[in-house]
């Protein structure tokens, strides 16, 4: 059994979908951040048969839960405080993403307008799909 050493203080991404974890470490930023990070790759799961496990020395505020909701609404946060986990929370689906998705509608004003930000809102929770704040380009593929 593979052992990595526990968190003080910091968090812990858990049951993320086995191979996911490299996108959620340069989707959230972690790749920029000055603290130490744990990934593993296929861990054993009794639930989901293999999974991937980010460990982050530091707080929750290093994590933006939006992006974390939209790449994968299924993964659990643990809040490890003294070497315990003192919290654990479930992220959603967000309503609205700013500058994690890009327009691919050549004539919408994002084209032509490169600073503006790229804004989602979900349009179908069942359906996990978002469309385009200003031209309604709808964006489902990001599974």
């Amino acid at each position: 059994m593979l052992n990595i050493s526990g968190l003080t203080e910091g968090i812990v991404l858990d049951h993320i979908q086995a191979g996911k974890s490299m996108d959620i470490y340069f989707k959230l930023g972690l790749d920029r951040l000055d603290c130490q990070i744990a990934i593993i790759k296929n861990a054993k799961s009794r639930k989901m048969g293999k999974k991937d496990i980010i460990k982050i020395d530091g707080g929750l505020n290093l994590v933006n839960l939006d992006v974390l909701g939209y790449i994968d609404h299924k993964i659990t946060i643990n809040i490890i405080k003294d070497g315990e986990i003192v919290e654990k929370k479930r992220v959603k689906l967000p309503k609205i993403i700013t500058n994690v998705i890009s327009c691919k509608n050549p004539r919408c004003i994002t084209s032509i307008e490169q600073e503006l930000p790229h804004i989602f809102y979900l349009a179908d929770p069942k359906k996990e799909i978002y469309r385009c704040q200003y031209c309604d380009e709808k964006h489902s593929s990001h599974k």
